[in-house]
């Protein structure tokens, strides 16, 4: 006789409470799910995972700390088996492969249909990987047809690359957030992924390293 399968265990993260309930009361309403943490920031989610060791995590991108994307790269250096789903309004090019370069096995936009969300949790769990349809096109084009990295820093995303040539002007994030159309916190996120990624331990680090490679204004 086969013994039941052991439900797949989920950590939700995202900072906003609304959506943190609606998720838990989505994810207890279905058998074979096991939530067994809830995360508010990206250090949250981080400590969280460490102690639970979930099979998924269910993860935002824009969150107060180091954000979503590199809260996912650290999970998924420390712990391989740990799949994790981005689950987000944030579709851009840049937001999706800054995912995918962090290790996320999925990528979905928040307002998916309940069903996708449930079906993605089991897919991911079984170590497939799953991109909703507004992202899976994109995705394929880009293994399919290739372009290779030019430029310097080809370990940033072309946003990353935006806003570092403006912080190598001087400027603050309230200004770049201006030039850029994005929210200063948005920005935030980016200058911490860009030290992460520059191994600079500092935003003047950073601005160095830039005016180095030729970015920022003579």
């Amino acid at each position: 006789m086969n013994e039941p399968a052991r439900p797949v265990r989920v950590v939700i993260a995202d900072d906003h409470r609304i959506v943190l309930d609606g998720l838990a009361a989505l994810l207890l309403s279905v058998d074979g799910i096991d939530l067994v943490g809830e995360a508010a920031s990206g250090e949250e989610a981080v400590a969280l995972t460490g102690t639970l060791l979930p099979d998924v995590v269910l993860m935002d991108i824009e969150m107060p700390g180091i954000g979503g994307v590199e809260a996912t790269r650290r999970i998924t250096t420390a712990h391989p088996g740990v799949a994790v789903v981005m689950l987000t309004m944030y579709g851009e090019d840049e937001f999706v492969f800054s995912a995918l370069r962090a290790g996320a096995h999925g990528y979905l936009l928040k307002g998916a249909q309940q069903e996708d969300v449930i079906r993605t949790i089991g897919a991911v769990a079984r170590g497939d990987a799953v991109f909703g349809p507004d992202v899976a096109p994109r995705v394929l084009r880009t293994f399919t047809d290739p372009r290779p990295a030019t430029g310097p820093f080809p370990q940033l995303t072309d946003r990353e690359r935006e806003v570092l040539a403006l912080l190598a002007n001087g400027w603050p994030n309230t200004r770049i957030a201006r030039r850029l159309a994005l929210t200063p916190k948005t920005v935030a996120n980016h200058v911490s992924n860009i030290l992460t990624k520059l191994q600079a331990p500092d935003r003047t680090t950073a601005i160095l390293k830039a005016r180095r490679a030729g970015l920022g204004e003579p």
